[in-house]
């Protein structure tokens, strides 16, 4: 039944308007009414995406991120605050509860506007440090715009993060120039295996209060690539929080702006780059369907790649198999992009996995596409179960930057072989030297019984008969 129930989610999928898979309610947080035309652009392309705005002021009593124990909105974006917190609506747990319930949350910072205490230890207990300095900026002496910071050197420009990291060419595709007005810098831990960096520094780029020249050159907060403009979280649950550096990002001033940088002039690309982080943030790509999931025995031959299609529907999914079976796994995977579902392809120098596992792996088996349908494609590997009773796993756990975890589990149990299905002794080559051993322990038994009983014990010498 599972599968008819994913038949009909991707028929629902393909039907509806919004562009994100989880839905269009979208909140955004700001405080100053008077700068939400600045971001007049950004807006549009929002909204003819399929989403559903709703602007609030952290200062609204009535505002929250809950309704009823539910989600009030899909998706959450966050603007600095002018004063120094969002206020009791917005804590750090409330935010976390939110990404608990798979929300969705674009957190943006300024160097213009001090960062709030409570974001900061939001972002700590994420492993994302920012400045003790609530002042620092990121600059660069040699790749700035010229036109607009030709003394401060705070706008840099970057190209995309397609030319920096080939790995996010999927999500981050675009070329051309970005734009970072006056970013905050961010250093990540390297405990956490769900950071992600998208846009990172260039190597002359440090992080220091500009107010303050002297003490921010002698203890510089960090330099080159160890910052972070932007910074991708993807929680274990799938919910995402990026955080952006520089919220003037955003602004109509930057998304077609004209910059100059080592005599040559070009325009910026921020509006593609935007589009497509909000496109990731809000699960408009990068997410991962699972539809049918199944392995069975593979009967007669007992050959891998054996044709899965053939096998009944009772045959599918048993629950206990016996050591060395052959069997087939198979699962269905689709990818959604935008507004409907479709086959998934496993990025290029990447493999999709099976384990089939106890307390560890005894198999780890490459899952290649055997077919393909309309919106998902169907990975499948057989095997020989191992010569090892007891229970184990069948696990497809593909967990990769900027992909949706899929994190798939069906127990079995593995059994000895019955009585009645060992194999004759003379079937096994190895056990005819011990066949023969006992063929000629009997026959020499038999022989010296028949030796035995057969013969007359000799008569004494010299004995009289009597009468």
């Amino acid at each position: 039944m599972r599968w008819l129930l994913f038949s009909f989610l991707a028929l629902f999928w393909s039907l509806v308007s919004a562009v994100s898979f989880t839905g269009s309610r979208l909140l955004v947080v700001l405080e100053d009414a008077g700068s939400k035309d600045q971001y007049s652009s950004f807006w549009g392309d929002l909204e003819s995406r399929g989403f559903k705005i709703s602007f609030e002021s952290p200062k609204n009593d009535k505002l929250s991120l809950f309704q009823h124990g539910e989600r009030a909105y899909d998706h959450v974006i966050l603007f600095p605050p002018t004063s120094k917190a969002y206020g009791p609506s917005l804590t750090p747990n409330l935010i976390l509860d939110y990404m608990k319930a798979e929300g969705n949350i674009l957190l943006a910072l300024s160097g213009n506007s001090p960062t709030p205490n409570q974001i900061s230890s939001l972002l700590l207990e994420l492993d994302i440090h920012l400045p003790n300095d609530r002042n620092a900026l990121v600059v660069d002496h040699f790749n700035y715009d010229s036109n607009s910071a030709s003394e401060k050197h705070d706008v840099l420009l970057l190209p995309s993060p397609k030319q920096l990291r080939p790995d996010v060419k999927n999500f981050f595709g675009g070329d051309g120039i970005i734009a970072v007005p006056r970013a905050v810098g961010q250093t990540l831990g390297n405990g956490s295996p769900l950071l992600a960096p998208i846009l990172r520094a260039p190597g002359t780029a440090y992080s220091y209060n500009p107010k303050d020249d002297s003490e921010g050159l002698e203890d510089l907060f960090a330099s080159g690539e160890q910052i972070a403009l932007v910074t991708a979280i993807q929680a274990r649950n799938s919910a995402r929080l990026t955080v952006l550096g520089s919220v003037e990002m955003l602004e109509d001033t930057w998304f077609d702006a004209k910059v100059r940088s080592k005599g040559q002039n070009a325009k910026t690309a921020n509006r593609e780059f935007a589009k497509q982080l909000t496109e990731w943030t809000f699960k408009e790509v990068g997410v991962l369907k699972v539809g049918r999931l199944f392995h069975h025995l593979n009967e007669g031959t007992g050959e891998a790649g054996s044709n899965s299609t053939a096998v009944s529907q009772s045959e599918l999914n048993p629950k206990i198999y016996r050591i060395k079976n052959d069997v087939t796994y198979t699962i269905e995977l689709s990818e959604y992009s935008h507004t409907h579902l479709t086959p998934f392809e496993v990025p290029e120098n990447d493999a999709l996995q099976l384990e089939f596992t106890m307390l560890s792996p005894f198999h780890r088996l490459p899952l290649t596409p055997v077919s393909q349908t309309a919106n998902s494609t169907l990975f499948s590997t057989s095997f020989t179960l191992p010569d090892q009773h007891g229970i184990f796993n069948f696990r497809v756990n593909y967990k990769r930057p900027f992909y949706m975890t899929v994190d798939e589990k069906n127990q079995v149990t593995v059994r000895h072989f019955a009585h009645d299905e060992y194999p004759r002794s003379w079937a096994i080559s190895g056990a005819w030297v011990w066949i023969a051993g006992i063929g000629v322990t009997v026959v020499g038994w038999i022989v010296f019984c028949a030796v035995w009983l057969y013969s007359e014990p000799p008569k004494p010498q010299g004995a009289k008969k009597t009468q």
